[in-house]
């Protein structure tokens, strides 16, 4: 079943249900039948974790791959703290896992503590046959916020707050939702697509992919900063194994295109720390991204 105004009231209930019970919120499919352009041929999705996968923090990570259908689940704060702006939250996991704990459920009840609705998307991995590894997701991370914003009422959150944040690949595939310029990368099926699928701001925590490879130095051209870009908060350590060049030159580009963006570098840290806080002051990002926010007053109640 697609996503329908009743079924986002159903997920909504189920959510307060969730605040009271401990239950857990509703998983929307995005997709009324089959995503574009799968054939379902991937095999079932599951945790890949292995014994000898590194811990983060000192916990394990939940990776979850062969993902062929594309889900929301809305995380409401609770009614006290609803500020009404919502963040799409978008794993990383190099376009072939997603990290669905480290850098999706856990920030959800991050945001949740700050008064952000967060709406967590569970997009396509691994690559699909003959596409660039983002397509899939890029459809999917379109459709996800198009209906929320549709939904907004529904959601009691205001339309025009209403961002992206991602980690890693995931911080790619924000980026280039940002960047797409050119409408959507699918068939319209109902009016939800007819909303704005374009964030008001954005969110890029350790983002993989924003260099362009090869020897020229610069920006990858799906990430462009070619129209009007969201304003952005940007957070990598200098030591990341996926080289802080990659936050280093989409700040530059927004630089020169002066849209309002907050960049933080720190020394050490690595890469794939999600908000689990260790000794390296990078993982106090969370602090400063809820400055961010509260300075562009995306914190105050409405």
């Amino acid at each position: 079943m697609g996503v329908t105004p009743a079924v986002f009231r159903y997920a909504l209930a189920m959510t307060s249900m969730a605040l009271s019970l401990g239950a857990e919120p509703a998983n929307l499919r995005l997709w009324p039948g089959a995503a574009p352009g799968d054939t379902g041929t991937l095999g079932e999705e599951y945790d890949m974790t292995k014994p000898s996968n590194d811990l983060v923090a000192g916990k394990r990570v939940i990776r979850i791959g062969n993902v062929s259908t594309p889900t929301i689940t809305v995380y409401r704060p609770p009614a006290d703290k609803e500020t009404g702006t919502a963040i799409l939250v978008c794993p990383g996991g190099g376009y072939n896992i997603l990290a669905l704990d480290l850098e999706g459920t856990e920030v959800c009840d991050w945001l949740n503590s700050i008064g952000v609705t967060a709406v967590l998307l569970k997009y396509r991995v691994p690559k699909r046959d003959g596409q660039a590894p983002y397509v899939a997701p890029l459809q999917d991370a379109q459709r996800a916020l198009g209906l929320v914003r549709f939904h907004a009422k529904d959601l009691g959150i205001d339309p025009a707050r209403i961002g992206a944040l991602g980690f890693s690949a995931g911080g790619h595939l924000v980026a280039t939702l940002s960047a797409a310029s050119g409408g959507r990368s699918y068939p319209r099926l109902d009016d939800a697509d007819e909303a704005n699928c374009y964030p008001d701001f954005q969110l890029l925590i350790y983002p993989a992919g924003l260099e362009r490879e090869g020897a020229s130095y610069g920006i990858a051209p799906e990430v462009g900063v070619n129209h009007d870009p969201p304003p952005t908060f940007i957070v990598m350590a200098q030591d990341d194994p996926i080289r802080v060049e990659n936050a280093l030159v989409y700040a530059v580009a927004l630089q020169q295109a002066k849209v309002p963006m907050e960049l933080h570098v720190y020394p050490t840290g690595g890469h794939g720390f999600g908000l689990r806080p260790t000794k390296d002051f990078v993982t106090t990002w969370p602090q400063r991204a809820a400055d961010w926010m509260r300075s562009r007053g995306l914190l105050e109640r409405r």
